[in-house]
Formats: C-alpha cells, structure tokens, sequence
C-alpha cells in the first residue's frame, strides 16, 4: 500500500483530523521543520499551530496572503497562532473548515521549548469537542546533536519531550563527529527504546516522514504496530534474563551527571498467551492508581481471551485514548506487547504489579518476558 492510498483508506475508516505534535528544547531546530512542512507542496495542506508567528520565521517569499490572524502559503498550508486557549484555537481551526472557510487535511502544534508535551496530549482527549473530531497522529520531538547532550542533563523538560516521542528527529547531526551522533542516539534509545530515530540530512527533512508514527490508527498494519510497541534490538536480549522475572536493568552510559535520564525508566512487557480482560483491566486500574502522575505514556496491542483480533491502547497519565481494534491482524503470533515510560518507577512496586497480571497466565506458558532500562 502506498503511503497516498493508506491516507485515503484511513480517511475512510476515521474520519477524525490527525494531529501530529512537535516538539523539542530550545534551538534543536523546529523552526527548520515547520518551514519545511509549511512550504511542501506534496504533502497536502496542512495547518500548522505555533505560539506566535515571529519564533516560526517564515519565509516571506513562499506567504500567499494574511487574513485574521492566519497566513496562507503558496503551498496552500496554513499557519495560526495560538490566541489564548489551545482547546479553542484547535476548534475553531476545524469548524471554519467545516464550513468551508479553509482547508486543510491535517493539524501540526508546535510547543514551546520549555512545554512538557503531556497536557497538550491530554487536551486532545478531555475537551469533548476535540475527542469527536480529532486523533493523535504523533509526537514528533526535535533533539539537537550539538546541544542536546548538554540540554537533557541540565534540562528535565527535554528528557520527557525525548521519552514521550513516537519520532525522533536528530538535528545538527553534519555539525559533531560520527562517534559523537551516534553515542547521542544510543542514549536517546536508553530514554525511549521504542521511537524511531531519524537524522534529517543538512536540515533536509522528508515531510510524509513525519506522519502517520503513532500506532492508535484504524487501518495500522501488523508490521507498524508491532514496531511502535517493540524496543528496538528486544529480539537479541540475552534469553536467561528472564529467568529472574525482570531483565536486568542496563548499565547508564556515560558521566554521572546524567540525573535526569535515570529518572527515566522504560518497561516492555510482552505475554505470550491472551490475557483475561477482567485481569488485564484490574492491572491497568491499579497501575494507573498507584503511579499515574508519573507514567508518561503507555501504550501496547492486547490479545484479550475470546477475540480474534488485538486492540491497541495508549495513555498518557491518568487519561487514555479508545482502545482500537487492529482488524487486519494476520497470522498466528497473539502475543501482547504493553510498553510504559514513566518517572522514578520502583523496580521491587513495579514486579508485584507484573506478578498481578502474569498470575493470570496459563502455567505451561514459560515464554513472558520483560525487558527495563535505566532501574
């Protein structure tokens, strides 16, 4: 399937308007992105949401017209600031739509540098107006090779933009060593083993690169959410890790400074017989209950017993997402993947929570595995 009939397929079976967040510290680069999407012309109109339009530098020469607080780009992109409450811009944007006043096919927010991205997320899923209209189409975070290392041991904001991301875009890459960008990226995947990385060459971003990276999509295909819910390299983890129930936990790299990033811890479960639904529930409630305020995001595809077909679920906090059935599933693999980031996550608090939910699985089954990073 081509990337331009996956877009029709899923305008059919959803018809809610994807809206990708980006974000990243400051200096990492956003503004190269933005531009980027802004004067695209392949990518489809597109209605980038920033804070004011002075930090974005737009590029004069591709501007068609201003009209009320809205620039319109030769590309037929549109660009608005956010005036007061982004709840409300974000409605508004789609009821002039609605009514034919603009028209755009999918929705960018840019941050701030300082923004923890969670209650941007999270504000997509509580205003009822914007749960009935829109969906997340991911988190984008734009890290910095030259200052970036810098920026997460100074910076905490910047190590939850980097744990939360389904993309990782890595800038500046052309301006440090090799040895450097690729040390930078091996942390990166420390924080967030789960996000693809991406290292846009001398500024050169791939726009249609940028879309589509969340797994929470009617028409996802296996392959798509079995990455977006497995760490990359999980297939190689030694197997006698799981003889203790937990692997073990890898070795920080790197000089103690790095406080920030041991906050951090990643969890990947994945289980290999379906599991109970009143069990799965109960696990979820608790762990929600217990360390909700933390948990940055969860997310995973679940096998519950008497379906045929899995579901895929994310959360951020205390609040989720519908659940979305993956009704294309194919093939006899019925293993559950379940991923969570969250700060100061306590190993010996987190094992009994896991020993909750695998008491449910059948005892012939030996197969559970769990991999955890940064203890």
């Amino acid at each position: 399937m081509t990337p331009e009939t996956a877009e029709t397929s899923e305008k059919i079976s959803d018809p809610r308007m994807p809206v990708a967040v980006l974000t990243g510290f400051l200096g990492a680069g956003k503004t190269t992105v933005l531009n980027a999407v802004l004067s695209s012309s392949g990518a489809g109109q597109i209605a980038v949401v920033v804070n004011e339009f002075g930090e974005v530098g737009l590029d004069h020469d591709l501007i068609e017209s201003v009209e009320d607080e809205i620039v319109l780009m030769q590309s037929g992109c549109l660009c608005c600031s956010i005036r007061g409450d982004l709840s409300e811009t974000l409605v508004n944007l789609i009821q002039r739509r609605g009514t034919g006043g603009l028209n755009f096919e999918r929705i960018v927010i840019e941050t701030t540098g300082l923004a923890d991205p969670g209650p941007i997320l999270q504000t997509l899923l509580v205003d009822p107006d914007l749960a009935r209209t829109t969906r997340l189409d991911g988190l984008i975070t734009v890290v910095d090779a030259v200052n970036g290392p810098a920026t997460l041991d100074a910076q905490f904001e910047a190590v939850s933009q980097v744990a939360m991301a389904d993309l990782l875009l890595l800038s500046k890459t052309d301006l440090v060593s090799a040895e450097a960008a690729d040390s930078f990226a091996r942390r990166l995947r420390g924080l967030n083993p789960t996000a693809e990385i991406k290292r846009p060459a001398h500024g050169q971003i791939d726009v249609d690169g940028l879309w589509r990276t969340s797994g929470l999509r009617a028409d996802v295909s296996k392959k798509d959410v079995i990455a977006w819910t497995s760490p990359a390299g999980a297939t190689q983890a030694d197997p006698l890790d799981n003889l203790s129930g937990l692997a073990r936990p890898k070795k920080a790299q790197g000089p103690v400074a790095r406080v920030h990033d041991a906050r951090i811890s990643s969890v990947s479960i994945i289980l290999d017989a379906p599991l109970k639904d009143a069990a799965f529930d109960l696990w979820l409630d608790t762990l929600i209950a217990l360390k909700g305020p933390d948990i940055l995001r969860v997310k995973g595809i679940v096998f519950l017993e008497g379906t045929d077909m899995p579901f895929v679920f994310h959360g951020v906090q205390q609040i989720f997402d519908p659940p979305v059935p993956v009704k294309n599933w194919t093939g006899d693999d019925r293993r559950s993947r379940i991923v969570i980031i969250a700060r100061d996550l306590d190993r010996p608090g987190f094992k009994r929570s896991l020993e909750m939910l695998r008491a449910h699985q059948p005892d012939a089954i030996q197969g559970d595995q769990v991999f955890m990073t940064h203890e």
